[in-house]
């Protein structure tokens, strides 16, 4: 039996104790700055940036389009608001369409030491026998602002920059949104590339680098690209500071369907990039460009670090959601609900009194577009009810543990800048039984209950493993480590103890292969986190549309939007058979216990009465038969099963069935009070 044993150091952060909980607190408003219903210039919005200036000025941005089409003509609109988006200034034309041209993809960054603003934008062209709304080339240009976006320079053509590139690039787009300023000084505003729309996806090798400035914007200088890869095709980006210097980007998934985000980190300012990952701090969701803003802490400021994730939380383009982290995005604690309906692209910013403000597109009947684009404004305290304010903090203190520390023995340190501490420890189990030892220390003068947050490194050959203190199993102790496919760092909630201050130990014994088959075991950082509250759970949701957690094992299914009361975009159909076709849900469960089940689906007569899904779950399997003819568009429970963290557990639907069966989404709700 091999045993591992690693010493390490805690280091503690403080954050000041919470308000109560109460549904209902702070402060929300919202106003519609567009409007294609009630402005007939435009067909619909799309593709927002927001900012702020030195003095407080707002500015909001958004495409004002001619045709439902992203490479059709359309304006880039402007308005402005003194008064932190009380009240607005007519709309400005910045940048109009020429002759049918289409300037678009917004994206702003403000020099906080001369005050000048730059709005970075891109003139689309599609090539002879396109015949798609997309654009196959590209040319990208900065224009500036030294009195708050009352008036515009001259542009500047900044495509020469990726010229020679070795990907073929021909379309350059920044940001869009916003890019930021380091803390020291430098401007930074991401970009994406792609070849031209011809290619299919993997052949257009989507990608992701940047511009940046140190002379104050008056040059631009373009970094070194993300390394390409198939695998992480990068789309629209996001980059922010962490509180130690370092970038992430946090990308969109190309591919599209309901993906995982893609991150990236730098190490020099955003001059060179690390191997990109698939993020898992936030749910799989639709894809599109989504806004990821620091409300405070980082370089130069006080108080508890926060970063702020707005996105549509569905596999359709709805359910606008503002979620926090309080870790740098290792993983984001509370969520709110900003509009259950039709929601798009979003943008965040944050106002010097803590006010928070979000651009996003909302309503309309077409499920890519927007017809309206609004301006929400609201305090930390709206948006965690109450477990938060600027005033008093989330009430939050993490113990933070790096599990690659000292060694004995066979683990590992494997050198990644995306592993929280720069490296993570890997463990090759010979056998069941094999486990890894982790003394640490609680800090305090009082016994403490502590929520007790793993983040591993799940990979396609990962074990299963238990998880004790003290030789006490965590309440959710064992997790399945291994992935889908391709490596993934993920924080797991393991429930919570009660920890006398003084020394402790932890142990991660290894139970057996994953559903990969594999008894490797990849560690990467121990969280315990006292005060404050619980963390939301995970909404529990796989949809047909999630593309590593879905997939059609055998048999042709049909894509279908017919019938009402599907979730996400759409739902799988297949006529009545043998049994021998079959769909698989495969959920990622957020910690080991008991979960009910419940499925959802489209209702019709020529529906099956008896459609049968099969759960594989924690030590066995069982087969529900549901009646498809009724109860369409609502969750409908067929059970309660035990799993293991991980996605090893499967929902499976056959066509064994007297008529057509519907494979829309599952869900998985823990069951509490057992």
């Amino acid at each position: 039996m091999i045993r591992t044993v690693l010493a390490v150091a805690i280091v503690a952060a403080a954050l000041a104790a919470g308000p109560p909980a109460r549904a209902g607190a702070g402060h929300f408003d919202e106003t519609v700055l567009w409007d294609a219903d009630t402005d007939q210039t435009y067909e619909n919005f799309h593709v927002h940036a927001l900012g702020i200036t030195r003095t407080g000025t707002v500015l909001a941005f958004t495409e004002g389009r001619y045709e439902v089409c992203d490479a059709g003509p359309r304006d880039v609109l402007l308005r402005r608001s003194t008064d932190g988006g009380a009240t607005w200034q007519p709309t400005q034309v910045v940048v109009p369409s020429q002759d049918g041209s289409s300037p678009g993809n917004p994206a702003m960054v403000a020099d906080r030491a001369t005050g000048e603003v730059f709005l970075f934008y891109n003139v689309g062209t599609r090539d002879a026998g396109n015949t798609t709304c997309s654009a196959d080339r590209t040319r990208l240009f900065v224009i500036s602002s030294r009195d708050d976006g009352l008036t515009w320079s001259q542009p500047r053509e900044l495509t020469s920059l990726f010229d020679g590139n070795p990907n073929g690039w021909t379309l350059h787009n920044a940001g869009p949104g916003n890019g930021l300023q380091l803390a020291n000084g430098r401007l930074y505003m991401p970009a994406n590339h792609r070849r031209e729309i011809s290619y299919s996806v993997p052949e257009r090798r989507y990608g992701m680098s940047g511009l940046y400035s140190d002379d104050h914007g008056a040059t631009w200088q373009a970094a070194t690209p993300v390394p390409v890869s198939a695998s992480y095709p990068m789309n629209e980006v996001r980059v922010y500071q962490r509180s130690d210097g370092a970038l992430v980007a946090n990308t969109r998934n190309a591919v599209g369907g309901g993906q995982r985000r893609i991150v990236a980190i730098s190490q020099d300012g955003g001059t060179t990039w690390s191997e990109p990952k698939l993020d898992t701090a936030i749910d799989s969701y639709v894809a599109v460009d989504s806004a990821v803003r620091r409300y405070s802490g980082g370089p130069g400021g006080n108080g508890p670090d926060r970063l702020l994730f707005s996105r549509p939380d569905s596999t359709a383009r709805e359910n606008m959601t503002v979620s926090i982290s309080y870790d740098e995005g290792y993983s984001y604690r509370y969520s709110k609900v900003v509009n259950a309906g039709p929601s798009y692209y979003s943008d965040l910013a944050v106002a010097a009194d803590g006010t928070i403000l979000m651009l996003y597109g909302k309503d309309g009947a077409n499920a890519s577009f927007p017809a309206r684009v609004a301006l929400a404004r609201f305090d930390l305290a709206w948006l965690t009810d109450g477990r938060d304010s600027a005033g008093e903090g989330p009430g939050l203190t993490e113990q933070a543990i790096e599990l690659a520390g000292v060694r004995h023995g066979t683990g590992r340190a494997v050198s990644d800048p995306l592993a929280r501490g720069g490296e993570y420890l890997t463990f090759q189990a010979a056998q069941a039984g094999d486990r890894v030892e982790v003394p640490f220390v609680v800090k305090g003068r009082s016994r403490t209950p502590a929520e007790v947050a793993i983040r591993y490194l799940r990979v396609p050959d990962g074990a299963t493993v238990r998880v004790a203190i003290d030789d006490i199993p965590l309440p959710a102790a064992e997790v399945d480590t291994s992935s889908a496919s391709l490596p993934m760092f993920q924080v797991y909630r393991q429930g919570s103890l009660t920890l006398q201050p003084g020394k402790h130990a932890m142990t991660f014994t290894v139970t057996g292969p994953g559903h990969g088959g594999g008894m490797t075991l990849a560690l990467d950082h121990l969280s315990l986190v006292t005060g404050g509250f619980p963390a939301d759970p995970p909404k529990g949701i796989t949809d047909n549309d999630t593309a590593l957690n879905f997939a059609i094992a055998s048999g042709t299914w049909a894509t279908g939007t017919g019938a009402t009361g599907y979730y996400g975009r759409n739902y799988r159909s297949h006529a009545a058979g043998d049994g021998s076709s079959v769909a698989r849900w495969s959920p990622e469960v957020p910690a080991s216990g008991v979960y009910e089940v419940a499925v959802r689906y489209t209702a019709d007569p020529n529906r099956a009465s008896n459609a049968p899904y099969t759960v594989t779950y924690a030590g066995g399997s069982a087969t529900v038969r549901v009646n498809q003819r009724a109860n369409g568009g609502i969750w409908v429970p067929i059970g309660r099963y035990p799993f293991v963290a991980g996605n090893a557990g499967t929902v499976e639907l056959s066509d064994g069935a007297n008529g057509y069966v519907i494979a829309d989404a599952i869900r998985l709700t823990p069951v509490t009070g057992r």
